[in-house]
């Protein structure tokens, strides 16, 4: 069946295609229906059904027989070892964490938060939860004391598990003070507190508060899972980047489970005993759905990474993981590959890779250069898919379990099943192809997309519903071509105004990465007296140029003149070591935005390395902006 079938398969009865993917879920009880509308535009799924995640993702599999089946591989660079968990013994890690965990009064509704570093131990205490229908809260391992404290009094937790450390290529990070630290500063106080101690660092344990993770478990009763209805909270996870009061998306559990399993096979081309790796974070929505939940309940084998993509030991570390364990379908952030391609820029690292059928792009814009660079020198199809922490899963895609799309170069390609995806101007009105505008989600969204934000209806109506009534608001721009691909430029606040015309700086952005000296680039708008704003380009050059800074910055001026015209008004650039990103590889554009026009910005919660903005800061105040 094609890509065209299947879509038009979901548009002629959308029900019926979701109840038709619900069969490949265990359920403790059958879904009567499975659009859930009587609240409307707060739609929910399956909602009177029951069900169990954690029997989805582990003991089904150990029942059909695949018990020995690795489920997890940890490879660990930064401590030099390689682990493998089997789906039998994952049934009993976790059930025995479980039963500890209702040992010590952990029921059905309860809220735990999860402060942990890329160790199997994170995956098993996130369906420990689920096991016993608790709703668990992934903590970035790692964030700030003070960002620790504000997600425990928003959710709060009746436990905290946590490691003792986690391990940075140069250092380690002390969890447990930041911990103690945070627990401190909150109002609300946990029950008790989980610790995983790592050789690498022995944390002090509170009396009375803190237990070791071993010991915990001692001797306890496994527990048995605990089914749930469609629409219990399966976790809450705050979005980076937030300020003042966080936002915690909340995830469904029926409509998560169904999704997943149906995006393994139709977008990601895996299923059972297959090998797959997203090389991301647990703490961030694609370690929820693509380390932990998807792979494990589509019964493949699932890559915990902890290291880097660059350094642990060097540009090389992504494919040797990947001959390694023989990884079928691998997954990573633009970022990622750009960092890979600014140490390896002719890739006399990358070797064959036999087992790899088709790399995958997500979480910033996938430019061009970067996507031709990967599809040089690996020799599959590099697919550029786009999605949200609120959605889950991929809104745009190129489906290649359903059927292998032409690939156009900066297009996610089409609208999955579920998203009816709008282009639409300020008035709400849909434009014509190409035309640039708002990227809309026509309601109701698909199942296991959020149905609102936890404690906050108020909030997720005002911040996604209200702005163009029928549709979610995604807060991306972009346009849809003639055939019906998406082009994601930017976020909504980076198009920008140069003299009345609207400018996508994603479209900038393209243009410069093209440039044979440019890693990695940012085009961000800035004040402007007479033509209210105008665009501002920053330049990482690839390791080994030589050339004159001001030569690379004329030539990218250039092109963007010859490419985009001089409506786009580029007239500067700067070149800098380095981005600005966000823990999850996002550039902060709007904190670079803020610095140059001298406005008062507060330092991101979920900077990756806050030395950087003092670079920008400087290189700013070098062209005369950035003034206090």
């Amino acid at each position: 069946m094609s890509y065209a079938q299947v879509y038009g398969q979901w548009q002629q009865d959308p029900e019926g295609f979701w109840l038709s993917a619900a069969g490949g879920i265990d359920w403790v009880k059958k879904p009567s229906k499975a659009l859930d509308d009587s609240r409307a535009p707060l739609y929910e799924w399956f909602t009177d059904a029951q069900v169990n995640t954690c029997w989805n993702a582990v003991d089904r599999h150990v029942i059909a027989g695949r018990g020995k089946q690795p489920a997890i591989i940890h490879d660990s660079p930064v401590t030099a070892t390689r682990h493998v968990i089997t789906y039998a013994e994952l049934q009993d890690r976790v059930s025995r964490l479980a039963g500890a965990l209702k040992a010590k009064g952990i029921t059905k509704g309860d809220r735990v938060i999860i402060y942990m570093p890329m160790v199997p131990e994170a995956l098993e205490a996130m369906l420990a939860c689920a096991r016993l229908g608790a709703i668990h809260s992934v903590v970035f391992g790692g964030f700030a004391a003070h960002e620790l404290a504000v997600r425990i009094d928003d959710c709060t937790p009746k436990a905290i598990i946590a490691a003792s450390c986690g391990i940075e290529p140069s250092r380690v990070v002390h969890y447990k003070p930041l911990l103690d630290s945070a627990i401190d500063q909150a109002t609300h106080k946990p029950d008790f507190c989980v610790i995983f101690q790592r050789e690498q660092e022995v944390a002090r344990l509170i009396p009375g508060r803190d237990h070791a993770w071993h010991e915990f478990q001692y001797g306890v009763t496994p527990a048995d899972c605990t089914p749930v209805e469609g629409n219990h909270p399966a976790y809450i996870l705050y979005t980076s980047g937030t300020t003042g009061a966080p936002k915690g998306v909340v995830r469904p559990t029926a409509g998560h489970l169904v999704a997943l399993n149906w995006t393994m096979r139709a977008i990601y081309n895996c299923g059972a005993g297959d090998v797959f790796w997203a090389a991301s974070d647990v703490g961030w929505v694609v370690g929820h759905s693509y380390i932990c939940y998807a792979p494990l309940i589509a019964g493949c084998t699932t890559v915990v990474y902890e290291g880097k993509p660059v350094g642990t030991p060097d540009a090389a570390a992504f494919w040797r993981v990947i001959n390694e364990h023989k990884v079928r379908s691998f997954f990573t952030a633009p970022t990622a590959l750009r960092a890979i391609k600014r140490d390896d820029p002719e890739g006399k690292l990358v070797p064959k890779l036999p087992t790899l059928q088709a790399l995958y792009l997500a979480g910033e814009r996938a430019d061009p250069d970067t996507i031709h660079w990967a599809q040089r020198h690996l020799n599959v199809p590099v697919i550029d898919h786009w999605w949200q922490t609120e959605t889950g899963y991929a809104i745009a895609a190129n489906p290649l379990g359903i059927e292998h799309l032409p690939v156009k170069i900066g297009s996610p390609s089409v609208p999955m099943p579920g998203f009816d995806v709008q282009v639409l101007d300020e008035g709400g009105h849909p434009v014509s192809p190409g035309t640039l505008g708002a990227i809309a989600v026509k309601l109701p969204l698909p199942p296991g997309t959020l149905p609102t934000l936890w404690n906050a209806e108020d909030r997720f109506i005002k911040g996604y519903l209200s702005h163009f009534p029928g549709y979610y608001e995604t807060g991306d721009a972009g346009y849809v071509d003639a055939d019906g691909y998406l082009y994601i430029m930017a976020r909504t606040d980076d198009v920008i105004n140069v003299a009345g015309h609207r400018l996508s700086t994603g479209a900038m952005e393209e243009v410069l990465a093209a440039h044979k000296d440019v890693a990695e680039c940012a085009v961000i708008g800035v004040a402007d007296d007479l033509k209210g704003q105008s665009p501002l380009g920053f330049l990482c050059l690839n390791k080994g140029s030589m050339r004159p800074h001001a030569e690379v910055v004329k030539e990218c001026v250039q092109l963007v003149r010859d490419q985009i015209g001089p409506v786009a008004d580029f007239k500067r650039a700067v070149v800098v070591d380095r981005l600005p990103k966000t823990r999850s590889g996002k550039i902060l554009r709007g904190t670079m935005v803020k610095i140059a026009d001298g406005q008062p910005w507060k330092m991101p919660a979920t900077i990756d390395d806050p030395a950087i903005l003092d670079e920008i800061t400087s290189a700013l105040q070098g062209l005369g902006l950035a003034k206090a």
